[in-house]
């Protein structure tokens, strides 16, 4: 198998010295203000009033600032001239950053504009986006994005898109507005919501991109590969002209008062609770920030989605508290998925049979009820040239769980263009006596070669009472990026003692190599009759054990047809291979699967709609082998948005089992139905319903959220759980409201 791998990598150095040349558009116009590096350079102008931000574009700054403009399209015709001309306006003050940009568009009536929720989903309207390296490492950025009806989007980006993080938050002001010949957006950017080094001479990186969704067109100032996305910081250009600025202490305190009333399942009476914390933020330099926590509650996060699980490992289910996830890219160890746009179908979180960190193991059971954490801190940023992340949190004893202390430290040292090498340590430490812990550390890199070849590793060892020998993890991948050509492969090793109760994982005494490769050709006939690109591509996973013995293969061959509006079909072929050790119950009312090895193939159609329309849906279908039998699965998905300010969202999940076993005939139906309603920018409704038609299970999660102030907020959340038999007992239900202040000093 290694022979594979070997292969894999050769192919992908040859189609280097093909592609290599071609990757990178080049910019139009040979006009365009650039800096001594060669990039392309906007120069902010100094503002002796600061503008009025309201997206009218006449204040006297903005017009003695000198606009940019010649954006360049990374789709659909990468390296042409944009269909319809974009200019940016840079200025500041001692306190702002402030950004102009006139989209113009010759239909302006035709602006597609679907979401107006905070953080919204860019990929299916018109928008505005900037990024924002303020360290010029040309690695980690900040991202703020609008759309026409002036809706607020800002992400933290950390190793060029290796993690993004839509939950980051940042106090900036943005308006849009639509004209008579495109539309306008205008942002204000407090320094204060930022970190870089004060005083410092080198340049910022900045570039700008923007979406033309009914054209399904994707432009940037400085010109990125259809391969990448603006988080492909490296390519971006430089902001010149920024000078006595600093980012300042920025000390804030968030406090929250927050009341419940609960209902247990087969309760008779509610139990009413009260409760109060706080969050606290302190620049304790301008590159390093001091995050505290104190009995905080994560009452307001969404419910997790129920999921049909027909494996043997346990769900997978994402992080959604806050304080996790803020800064929470300088702890992630690893490699990215493959390119989040062109996933075709396929999960695009990164490899889930190992994440190192993975934070829903503090304060989180397994099955997701929440452990009372007391308090604790996050220290996050830079000093000198190392990227440094600690966290440290403890938790309350609950029922059979003990009280714990976790920590993590991480450290991270920029090398070479575009690398970096580092290292990890995390514990779990018992804090009530039975001296019980948990540790693991070990060292990582990430490389980049050629500029499309990437290469990371990590290597850990951990440290049970009671487990000794064989607590190790080794991994090892290259990823080529390419505009045609895209092949991704490597090796995994985890010793039969390893154990990381901070981290995700499925499998332990196991060898695993895998390849994902593909191309990404755009014949001109098919261009001509609506299908943008084609893509042919096969992921391939072997497992072993540490003695060599088979314990797993899948091998996933598709052929997606991505069509010129942003839908796309797929037909694939998956093949699998299992060995369980023990039995695996797959529903409640059916035998289990005997301890054995299985095989079996699946073939499945995937359809997805186009999604900016007011009516779209997702289809998958899989028909073929189970384990001992066969299967017939079917994944529905149709939204309908009449407007911008509301969406409703209907999911059926159904699977048909029938297994070579007594009485094995099964069908699992998972119902589930999401709403939103946007009342402004700043109000929102949501609600989120679940229907299990085996247990006959209805649960309901109806959030209400208001930004009363910049990252202040009302939230009054409706939980319920019933089930919908006659002799049902009485119904599980929580009202909870809690309210947060931001205050700055």
């Amino acid at each position: 198998m290694r022979v594979i791998c070997v292969a894999a990598l050769a192919l992908s150095l040859a189609a280097a010295a093909t592609a290599a040349a071609n990757e990178r558009p080049k910019a139009l116009g040979d006009d365009a203000l650039r800096s001594p590096d060669g990039r392309l350079q906007v120069t902010a102008a100094r503002a002796t009033t600061p503008p009025k931000i309201d997206g009218t574009l006449d204040d006297e700054l903005w017009l003695r600032a000198e606009p940019v403009s010649g954006f360049v399209q990374a789709e659909p015709q990468e390296g042409k001239p944009a269909s319809e001309p974009t200019e940016v306006r840079l200025a500041y003050d001692a306190q702002n950053l402030y950004i102009a940009a006139y989209c113009y568009d010759r239909e302006p009536d035709a602006l597609v504009v679907n979401d107006i929720r905070k953080d919204f989903q860019n990929g299916e309207q018109d928008t505005f986006e900037v990024i924002i390296d303020t360290f010029g490492d040309r690695r980690n950025g900040y991202v703020f994005m609008t759309n026409p009806a002036g809706a607020r989007g800002d992400r933290q980006v950390s190793g060029e898109g290796r993690e993004t993080n839509a939950s980051w938050d940042a106090v900036w002001f943005v308006r849009a507005r639509r004209v008579a010949d495109g539309w306008t957006a205008e942002m204000a950017i407090p320094f204060k919501s930022l970190r870089f080094k004060s005083g410092e001479a080198h340049a910022w990186g900045i570039n700008f991109s923007r979406r033309i969704r009914r054209k399904n067109e994707v432009d940037y100032w400085s010109p990125v590969p259809r391969a990448y996305e603006l988080t492909r910081i490296s390519l971006a250009g430089n902001l010149a002209g920024l000078s006595a600025t600093t980012a300042g202490r920025n000390l804030r305190i968030k406090p929250y008062v927050l009341g419940s009333a609960v209902r247990p399942t087969g309760g008779e009476a509610y139990d009413g609770t009260a409760d109060v914390g706080f969050d606290l933020k302190y620049g304790v330099t301008p590159a390093l920030t001091l995050d505290v926590t104190f009995r905080p509650d994560f009452a307001q996060a969404e419910a997790d989605e129920q999921q049909v699980n027909l494996t043997q490992f346990s769900q997978f289910y994402p992080e959604k508290r806050d304080f996790f996830l803020e800064n929470s890219g300088i702890f992630y160890v690893g490699d990215a998925a493959r390119n989040n746009r062109r996933v075709d179908n396929i999960n695009p979180t990164p490899d889930t049979d190992m994440l190192l960190f993975f934070s829903r193991r503090i304060g989180l059971t397994p099955a997701g009820t929440p452990i009372p954490i007391v308090g604790g801190g996050r220290l996050t940023g830079r000093v000198g040239g190392l990227s440094i992340g600690a966290l440290s949190l403890q938790t309350r004893r609950t029922g059979a769980t003990p009280a714990n202390n976790y920590t993590v430290l991480r450290v991270r040292q920029n090398v070479f263009r575009a690398g970096d090498i580092g290292a990890i340590y995390m514990s779990r430490q018992a804090t009530d006596g039975s001296g019980g812990y948990n540790r693991v550390y070990g060292i990582d890199s990430y490389l980049r070669l050629f500029g499309n070849l990437d290469l990371s590793t990590f290597a850990v060892k951990t440290e049970t009472p009671g487990l000794h020998g064989g607590d190790y993890a080794v991994r090892a991948s290259y990823n080529w990026e390419g505009n045609f050509y895209h092949n991704k492969g490597g090796f995994m090793t985890v010793g039969r003692n390893f154990n990381n109760d901070l981290g995700y994982y499925r499998r332990i005494d196991t060898r695993k190599w895998f390849i994902d490769t593909g191309l990404r050709p755009r014949p001109k006939w098919f261009r001509e009759h609506g299908v943008k690109e084609l893509h042919p591509h096969i992921l391939w996973n072997y497992y072993t054990n540490q003695q060599g013995q088979v314990t797993g293969k899948s091998n996933h061959n598709g052929f997606t047809f991505f069509f010129h509006d942003g839908g796309s079909i797929q037909p694939a072929f998956n093949q699998r291979y299992e060995v369980i050790t023990r039995p695996l119950r797959l529903h409640p009312k059916a035998p289990a699967v005997p301890a054995g090895s299985y095989a079996w193939n699946e073939y499945n159609w995937s359809y997805k709609s186009n999604m900016s329309l007011p009516i779209f849906a997702e289809v998958s279908w899989t028909y073929g082998g189970l384990w001992s039998g066969t299967q017939r699965s079917l994944s529905a998905t149709v939204t309908l948005r009449p407007h911008y300010r509301f969406w409703i969202e209907t999911q059926m999940r159904r699977t048909a089992a029938k297994l070579d076993l007594p009485r094995t005939k099964f069908v699992r139906n998972l119902w589930t139905m999401r709403t939103n309603y946007s009342f402004t920018t700043n109000m929102f409704f949501d609600s989120l319903l679940q229907y299990d038609r085996d247990l006959d299970q209805l649960n309901a999660n109806v959030r209400f959220n208001f930004i009363h102030r910049p990252l202040s907020d009302l939230f009054i959340v409706f939980n319920e759980s019933r089930f919908m038999t006659s002799d049902a007992d009485t119904p599980g239900r929580g009202i909870i409201v809690k309210f947060t202040r931001m205050m700055t000093f």
